[in-house]
């Protein structure tokens, strides 16, 4: 896709799930990639591994930070520039969901007064605070060099407001209103800011093992592959404060999966 070769990108949460699908869709095309994972792990070391097999020696990193600690989050922009030569492109997917509040919470929703409090301030500080640290380390050089892309990675907006959900679903909330400041308070110098996200039910670690959609079914993470490419792309300069649905997507009519914002979801 044109423009995409020699982008220099930086996927938080790369190790596996979304970021994992997105980070190899991205190498696959000639982009130099870093991806982030809170700690060292077998599949941050495997897919670091699969990005260079990819994006070739040099073009590819694999750091163990986590995203929600402001000298980490710096550190990590800081080395990921080095190495790839600059960053033209940071994609916010790092994140923490309601399984460290309870395996069970798709079938027993825990009520807010009853989660822990420090599942919540982990949940939040991953959720919130991570994309916050990671793009004020990144903007900085977007800005010297004169344009960038940010991606925020989201969920669907009954997600934000489910019973049980909390704090998981009102962080991404926050994300969403976060990102079009964002994107406000940078018009005009160049830097696109967007939020993706799937459009269901997904196939990653969020969900606890045999865990289905509300239809049955769970989407692919490999959904995430086509509109991080888009978005990475010449096609999408210029287009910000957006959002996009994956499960929307579709390549002769990128903007058939736009949304300006978060529809009015339902309370259950």
């Amino acid at each position: 896709m044109t423009g995409v070769e020699g982008r220099r990108v930086l996927v938080t949460g790369g190790s596996r799930g979304l970021g994992r699908e997105m980070a190899l869709a991205l190498a696959g095309v000639g982009a130099a990639v870093a991806i982030t994972g809170a700690r060292l792990s077998t599949a941050l070391d495997e897919t670091g591994a699969a990005l260079e097999r990819l994006a070739g020696p040099g073009r590819a990193l694999a750091l163990a930070a986590d995203a929600g600690d402001a000298a980490a989050a710096a550190l990590a922009v800081a080395e990921a520039a080095r190495a790839l030569g600059g960053l033209d492109m940071l994609v916010n997917n790092a994140g923490l969901g309601m399984r460290l509040v309870s395996e069970t919470f798709t079938t027993a929703p825990t009520r807010f007064w009853e989660t822990e409090p420090e599942a919540w301030r982990r949940i939040v500080a991953a959720n919130v605070d991570g994309p916050f640290l990671m793009a004020r380390a990144a903007v900085p050089l977007m800005l010297e060099a004169g344009g960038g892309r940010i991606v925020n990675v989201s969920t669907s907006a009954q997600t934000m407001v489910r019973r049980g959900y909390a704090p998981y679903g009102p962080s991404k909330a926050f994300l969403e209103a976060a990102s079009r400041v964002w994107a406000a308070d940078l018009a005009g110098t160049g830097i696109d800011v967007n939020v993706l996200l799937p459009g269901g039910a997904t196939a990653t670690d969020l969900l606890p093992p045999g865990s289905r959609g509300a239809d049955g079914n769970l989407l692919d993470a490999s959904i995430m592959r086509a509109p991080i490419l888009w978005l990475a792309s010449e096609a999408a300069t210029g287009v910000t404060g957006a959002r996009f649905v994956a499960r929307l997507w579709r390549d002769d009519d990128p903007m058939a999966a736009r949304e300006d914002g978060a529809a009015a979801p339902r309370i259950m």
